[in-house]
């Protein structure tokens, strides 16, 4: 298993553990984890800022709007390969050389469309029901329930956006993926055992 070089993407849900999933799938394959660390790999890639990157960072019509605004950080650089599809573009060049590099997990940012030509690669997407989903915001921030709610349906209308725009596929619907698993059911520690199992048969590892 150490010697075989594996990718696994997660999607995933807002609240649903996704992140944390990821992170436990990452330790027992030995394996690079990367989420919003994939953006300070294209920050260094295209010499743009960091922060750039993490305001755009999976939300679809981010640019226009930013171009509306008066930003001297940015002025002058559309011209130079500042646009929305120009980061995609070197979000998904970081995605890649890190891929080539060895095993890894990756949340989110449309990897599983970024590494579709890569052997040894499985696409999970993680769903939860509304009800942990919003106890989890609620755990982290101080906000009311409908707030929370509301939090989630918007994120994910957003993320949703970003990942169907690029990959020409649908976010969340099982046809995009290898396996959907709902981490309601059996908690994150048994979800991701779950997966973990589901990769290794899937490998013969």
């Amino acid at each position: 298993m150490e010697n075989k070089h594996i990718i696994i993407n997660v999607g995933r849900q807002l609240g649903s553990g996704g992140h944390d999933i990821a992170r436990m799938l990452a330790h027992d394959f030995n394996a690079k984890y990367y989420d919003k660390e994939i953006l300070n790999l294209a920050a260094k890639e295209s010499g743009f800022s960091e922060k750039i990157f993490e305001q755009n960072d999976e939300k679809k019509g981010f640019i226009r709007g930013l171009f509306s605004m008066t930003t001297p950080h940015v002025s002058g650089a559309y011209e130079s390969g500042f646009s929305q599809e120009n980061l995609f573009k070197f979000q998904s060049d970081a995605i890649r050389k890190a891929a080539e590099k060895g095993s890894c997990v990756f949340v989110g940012r449309c990897a599983d469309y970024v590494l579709r030509d890569f052997e040894n690669v499985v696409n999970i997407f993680i769903t939860a029901s509304m009800h942990d989903r919003v106890q989890q915001i609620l755990n982290k921030q101080s906000v009311t329930p409908p707030e929370a709610k509301h939090m989630i349906l918007q994120a994910e209308s957003k993320r949703a956006a970003y990942y169907n725009y690029y990959t020409g596929k649908k976010w969340g619907h099982a046809e995009s993926y290898d396996l959907c698993v709902n981490s309601s059911i059996l908690g994150l520690d048994e979800t991701e055992k779950m997966i973990a199992d589901f990769v290794r048969k899937k490998f013969g590892l």
